[in-house]
């Protein structure tokens, strides 16, 4: 390799190295913060995502039954989120699983379903059984989604076939964990 191309490659580096930089300062002059402008930018790109129900993406303000309520698609803080709405007695526009696994990819916060065996817990050496409730997806810092009990199954109307009950049995209870 010659001195020039050395030389010239040298230069291309540092002209990538140093446009960096100089374009962070331009936008932190403008008065621009950094990481408000890629939180913005995130939850943006997350509010036209639409909302996610039982693996299948519904856009925003679009409305769907589970359960005999109606739930329309929105926002909340910047976030896919399904709003409840009213009760109602037509039947199920959307599948209803149930809260058969971890919600991530599958459910928007806001999204309830039935309880499963995937939402037993138990309190000190008595299991509760998962299908006793309804669950509700819920957003924790960080972006973590889980299933929350919202209320108790008798709000969640069936158009099909109930969950089947729990195969665990309070043995597997001990001191409040679910082992």
């Amino acid at each position: 390799m010659t001195t020039a191309m050395t030389a010239r490659r040298g230069s291309r580096r540092f002209g990538r190295a140093a446009a960096a930089p100089i374009a962070i300062a331009a936008l932190a002059v403008a008065g621009l913060p950094l990481a408000a402008t890629a939180d913005a930018e995130t939850g943006e790109r997350r509010a036209r995502a639409g909302c996610l129900w039982a693996g299948t993406t519904y856009p925003q303000d679009s409305t769907v039954i589970a359960g005999g309520t109606s739930f329309r698609c929105g926002t909340d803080a910047g976030a896919p989120y399904w709003f409840a709405g009213a009760d109602t007695d037509r039947p199920a526009t959307v599948r209803t699983p149930g809260a058969t696994g971890s919600p991530i990819g599958q459910f928007s916060p806001g999204a309830r379903q039935p309880g499963t065996s995937y939402t037993d817990y138990c309190v000190g050496n008595q299991l509760i059984p998962g299908t006793d409730d309804v669950y509700q997806v819920v957003r924790l810092p960080g972006d973590v989604l889980l299933w929350k009990a919202a209320e108790p199954i008798a709000g969640w109307t069936f158009d099909g076939a109930r969950p089947t009950p729990t195969w665990r049995t309070a043995s597997l209870c001990i001191d409040g964990v679910l082992t």
